[in-house]
């Protein structure tokens, strides 16, 4: 696989499908690992971390759940290229910078990717359409399984996992959930909900995770605590919590329709018509008008377009994508003509 072949592929995590997916975008989780006896990353010099790198190249070559996959290194790969995957949530921003010694690992399917030498020697994550955390960890438990035979992580009985951040050991597990909170947004209720997530030992970022603020009402709301529950539990903490934020956003559009319905309806057909004829616009302004028309297809607001073709512009637009679709780099005024142009073409078709 090559990496322009993602243009013309849907991830899985933007299918629209998968339980409570009006408001749940995805599941994912990710397990932290290193390698027993050898430096973490930050502490790792050159060879160490080549040696690494090789190493485990090598051994993934021999796990069956990674055989459909690809490794890329990202010093072979331009910052277009880099940006790119971080677009797809394939890795972190984090992973960009000093390119030396790593790499990600994709499947065909964008289910599976696999950091190298990011904070710890292996990241590896899972995402599934909608609110569906045990089928990533059904799928991510299998590969770690696979891995663990041809790798010896550093493991204490008292700590578990080890890992290059204290707030990581243990399971080493992160779930998160990406979220669609649009109604808690515009009746100012969102702050409350984020602060009582706080208390819980829980966090919430933006759209590309750590280091990001939300855009577009898109919440990512993840497990702080990792030593001490199991991962069962965790992804049971996680689910409580879930399905509490589901049943107030529910709450808060019907308040929505019930109280503001014309003013609502205005609001998501100009988000729609703008999206329609616009001839310039940026990467935030598609976003927000994005959110709208998305909370409009699930209020009925919206006909003949779909979580998955919403999904698909909020990607395919994005800075990186749009200079892969062209072929070349692009400034940030003709990144701005050219997100227009696919926007109306993808729109108008109805």
């Amino acid at each position: 696989m090559e990496l322009k072949d993602l243009l013309n592929h849907t991830s899985e995590w933007l299918k629209g499908s998968g339980p409570n997916s009006d408001i749940i975008i995805s599941s994912r989780i990710r397990l932290a690992r290193n390698l027993a006896n050898t430096p973490f990353p930050h502490w790792a010099d050159k060879k160490q971390s080549e040696d690494v790198l090789n190493k485990i190249r090598d051994s993934f070559l021999k796990v069956d759940y990674l055989k459909k996959t690809t490794f890329f290194e990202l010093a072979k790969m331009d910052s277009v290229d880099k940006q790119f995957l971080v677009e797809r949530h394939l890795m972190s921003l984090d992973h960009t910078q000093k390119a030396n010694s790593k790499a990600v690992v994709v499947d065909d399917e964008e289910v599976v990717s696999i950091m190298v030498n990011e904070e710890d020697h292996i990241r590896m994550q899972v995402m599934q359409s909608g609110f569906n955390l045990y089928e990533a960890w059904n799928i991510i438990n299998k590969i770690d399984d696979g891995i663990a035979k041809e790798l010896n992580f550093a493991f204490l009985s008292d700590w578990g996992y080890l890992t290059a951040c204290p707030t990581n050991p243990g399971t080493g597990m992160r779930g998160s959930v990406m979220l669609h909170l649009p109604a808690l947004v515009m009746s100012r209720a969102i702050d409350r909900v984020l602060a009582a997530i706080a208390k819980l030992s829980f966090i919430a970022r933006g759209l590309y995770g750590e280091g990001t603020q939300a855009m577009g009402n898109f919440f990512q709301i993840s497990n702080q605590v990792s030593l001490g529950p199991s991962e069962n539990e965790i992804i049971e903490n996680i689910n409580g919590l879930i399905r509490q934020i589901i049943e107030q956003e529910n709450q808060a559009r019907e308040v929505l329709v019930s109280k503001n319905k014309p003013l609502l309806e205005d609001r998501v057909n100009r988000s729609l018509g703008i999206l329609k004829s616009a001839h310039i616009i940026t990467s935030q302004e598609t976003i927000e008008l994005l959110s709208m028309v998305r909370l409009g297809c699930d209020l009925g607001m919206v006909k003949d377009i779909d979580h998955r073709r919403i999904n698909e512009l909020s990607i395919i637009t994005q800075p990186a994508h749009l200079q892969k679709i062209e072929g070349k780099k692009l400034s940030a005024e003709e990144r701005d003509v050219k997100r227009a142009q696919i926007i109306r073409d993808k729109l108008n078709i109805y």
